[in-house]
């Protein structure tokens, strides 16, 4: 049985397919085929890498220039009423300042055609945390606070598919942590989530799972371990510490799985083609050599490492 590329996922609800956009002579997307379905997907990618731009295709506010797309099996420039099971925070600061908090999310939810919108406002606005400053303008909120009342009139439609670009931006640590949950309990009711983000931590945090665009490109898809694992021109790095760093050391070098060893601060730093090799050898040799371990840590499996190969080649 043939195994799906990690690009693609078995129940799709968004599938692009050599999907292309340019302005002018620029080309913001070239060729993108990939698929998204429930759960949480990281999109990632250095600044220009078309992640924006992809975000506004699949949400219908952008016309591709060539390739097909659907979202939720329907072309969202087509047949606008996907919009109604559709969430969008956009990366811009895309409020109504005159309006209250509570009229702009009941204003999304009356656009979007919900049956009760202050209800549905109400239960939104409360997700996100912002219930005893709904009542005041936005043009007097923090921009924390017009992030999360952007992410509440997201919400206010019940979306089956959540576009979010760049997310917490402005929100304090603690909001942080409480959007990056009610993200991950929208992912558990089965909804599709799609966040990007250059905050790479905070990816990390939210999706199990990546599709790194570079320069408009499909680069990579996956777990931040799969994707790093494609990178076998380039060794693994490893931080081990023990009581005896340098005799350990010295062993080490005789092992042909590893390339090089380093000693800083009586940690060591190796560098092997196999973790597994590493895991099944590292063991036994301190045993006998009779060496006391006390940490082993892979040093390049965050998506940081990840998007640094991705960009720089190292």
């Amino acid at each position: 049985m043939t195994s799906i590329s990690p690009a693609f996922v078995d129940s799709p609800t968004i599938e692009v397919t050599e999907l292309s956009k340019w302005f002018g002579q620029k080309v913001a997307v070239s060729n993108m085929s990939c698929s998204f379905g429930p759960g949480i997907t990281g999109l990632l990618g250095p600044n220009g890498a078309g992640k924006t731009t992809l975000l506004r295709m699949m949400a219908g506010l952008s016309q591709p220039s060539r390739g097909e797309l659907t979202v939720l099996g329907t072309n969202p420039r087509r047949e606008t009423q996907v919009f109604q099971k559709v969430g969008l925070v956009p990366e811009d600061d895309a409020v109504y300042e005159f309006l209250t908090g509570r009229r702009f999310v009941e204003y999304g939810a009356e656009l979007a055609g919900v049956r009760n919108p202050s209800s549905a406002a109400e239960h939104a606005i409360t997700a996100v945390g912002m219930g005893e400053a709904a009542e005041r303008r936005i043009e007097g909120y923090s921009k924390g606070m017009r992030q999360r009342i952007k992410v509440a009139g997201a919400l206010v439609n019940d979306p089956e598919v959540l576009f979010l670009d760049e997310p917490l931006n402005g929100a304090d640590p603690v909001q942080r942590v409480r959007l990056i949950e009610l993200f991950h309990q929208l992912a558990r009711e089965g909804r599709t989530v799609i966040v990007s983000s250059h905050v790479l931590e905070e990816v990390e945090k939210m999706a199990n799972r990546v599709i790194a665009m570079v320069d408009g490109r499909l680069a990579a898809a996956g777990d931040a371990a799969a994707i790093r694992a494609a990178f076998t021109d380039i060794p693994y790095r490893v931080r081990i510490d023990s009581d005896v760093p340098r005799r350990l050391g010295s062993a080490l070098l005789e092992q042909d799985v590893i390339r090089s060893v380093e000693v800083i601060n009586d940690t060591l730093h190796i560098q092997t083609d196999d973790l597994g090799d590493l895991g099944r050898m590292l063991a036994p040799l301190a045993r006998d050599l009779d060496i006391r371990l006390t940490m082993v840590q892979p040093e390049d499996l965050s998506l940081e490492s990840v998007f640094r190969y991705l960009v720089h080649g190292r």
